[in-house]
């Protein structure tokens, strides 16, 4: 929703500007520019990543524009599916997590908290881990080392996306002068016409240029740079239950590889210490 609030800001005052100023809204309106520039930065865009990272744009997009912001709730979900899990463990041995992490669909520690259950990042980073950690006697150090490379190649993966979306972003403004060249190019060809038509002419011309900026600061750059943040946040969530998954693999209770969890958190979503007491303790209540 801010990113669409953002957008309809920049647009509101370059044009709101422009036409204080006195400027002619029709001389903006260049549609053969905008599909100059918009096309070629697009079809760049195809030929400069593999479709899966594409594909993984248009997902970010989606999620940028009609997605839900996440917050300490989401984390909160997070921090309690841990909680239950751990607590299993703790109680019956980890061979009792096999039933959750092998169908977690089918668990009524997942299913519980919807929100943890269509993370499929954070989701399949649980599972996994869990299973390797039930599978193979490892070491505390070795299991973190395990959960560093998951998290490593999530973040190497995932940042593909606003890496090339930025790359095009960089691109629009040399696309703006080729359309701008495009459009002097024309207007050689009119020399002969009266200074009315010509000053159309190169007036049409220059909106290339403009365009070509506008796309790449006001819009693809900013779409890219709260595009990272949402990969940096998923990032974040990992980390979470990493600091969870290991405290507990060093033999801490459930509550404390909850509290190591919680520190993980930014402080801006950060549940606070009594206040993650007191979920616990209705959880407890819930469960009873």
């Amino acid at each position: 929703m801010f990113a669409i609030i953002g957008l309809v800001v920049v647009l509101a005052c370059v044009i709101g500007g422009y036409l204080i100023e006195g400027g002619n809204l029709h001389v903006l309106w260049q549609p053969v520019e905008l599909l100059i520039i918009l096309g070629s930065g697009i079809g760049s865009l195809l030929v400069g990543s593999p479709m899966k990272v594409n594909i993984t744009i248009g997902k970010n997009l989606m999620v940028i524009f009609l997605g839900k912001p996440k917050g300490k709730k989401d984390y909160m979900d997070i921090l309690l599916v841990l909680f239950d899990l751990l607590s299993l463990a703790r109680r019956e041995g980890v061979i009792a997590l096999e039933a959750h992490v092998n169908k977690p669909d089918g668990s009524a520690i997942f299913t519980n908290r919807p929100s943890v259950l269509k993370n499929h990042s954070v989701l399949d980073f649980i599972c996994d881990n869990f299973k390797a950690y039930t599978a193979a006697s490892m070491e505390p150090h070795e299991f973190e080392a395990l959960m560093d490379i998951d998290i490593d190649a999530h973040a190497e993966d995932a940042h593909q996306a606003p890496t090339n979306l930025n790359r095009v972003a960089d691109a629009f403004p040399a696309l703006g002068i080729v359309a701008a060249v495009m459009g002097v190019v024309l207007t050689m060809g009119k020399l002969s016409e009266p200074p009315e038509v010509l000053g159309h002419s190169i007036g049409a011309a220059l909106v290339g240029t403009f365009l070509g900026v506008l796309l790449s600061y006001g819009i693809a750059g900013p779409l890219a740079a709260i595009m990272d943040t949402v990969v940096k946040e998923t990032s974040t969530e990992l980390n979470v239950v990493k600091a969870a998954m290991n405290a507990f693999a060093m033999g801490w209770p459930p509550a404390m590889a909850l509290e190591s969890a919680r520190r993980a958190i930014p402080a801006h979503d950060r549940p606070g210490f009594d206040e993650l007491e007191g979920v616990l303790r209705e959880s407890k209540k819930g469960g009873a």
